[in-house]
């Protein structure tokens, strides 16, 4: 078994991280689904994510889960709200019953630094003193905003503004404004700094 860490992220919430050890076998026997992707790494996440789900949720219908017109995971009626992440050999859900929710985790990578410009803007890049871990969390928490919106066509500088940033040990939060919606929403994000990556998280409290 590799849980890395279950919680209850906010009053409406529960969430877990797992650390991928396992082969698609333990996996399909344990959920009975059968990924199609072509990569063996992207099936161990489809599928790792899935038993997650129902990790936190004995019941959770992973038979119903389709895209909705936005392409976001969803399931009828919208009976449970869920987001899923995943960066080999990490993956992370989150399910509430009654708040729309969002999630991201990223293993650590270099390149961030450079590609700031992309998904920053000046001011936001302001926040971060070219710290590639701070940046990395500032990808995430624009990756589980986008998620809890669930809008195609989002860019990330534009529509997802980082307004507030506050640090406390290897914890931090983050004040996202989502400018896509009307009216607009702001959003407070949890981040944090592991051994192996960055994670973020929206919370409803």
């Amino acid at each position: 078994m590799s849980l890395y860490r279950s919680w209850k992220s906010d009053p409406y919430s529960i969430a877990a991280i797992w650390k991928i050890e396992e082969s698609e076998e333990w996996f399909t026997r344990q959920i009975s689904v059968f990924p199609t992707a072509a990569f063996p790494q992207k099936r161990l996440e489809f599928l790792a994510a899935r038993y997650l789900l129902t990790l936190l949720y004995p019941e959770f219908p992973l038979s119903t889960i389709q895209a909705d017109e936005q392409g976001k995971p969803r399931l009828p009626q919208n009976q449970l709200e869920f987001s899923l992440s995943h960066s080999f050999p990490y993956v992370a859900a989150v399910i509430s019953k009654d708040k729309p929710c969002g999630i991201d985790i990223q293993v650590w990578k270099n390149q961030v630094t450079r590609l700031q410009h992309k998904f920053l803007s000046p001011k936001e890049q302001l926040f971060f003193h070219n710290d590639m871990q701070q940046l990395l969390m500032a990808w995430c928490a624009k990756e589980a905003a986008y998620k809890w919106q669930g809008l195609r066509a989002t860019a990330f500088i534009e529509h997802l503004q980082i307004q507030q940033y506050l640090s406390q040990d290897t914890h931090y939060e983050m004040q996202v404004l989502l400018t896509k919606n009307n009216p607009h929403t702001r959003l407070s994000i949890e981040t944090s700094i592991h051994p192996d990556f960055a994670f973020a998280i929206v919370t409803n409290k």
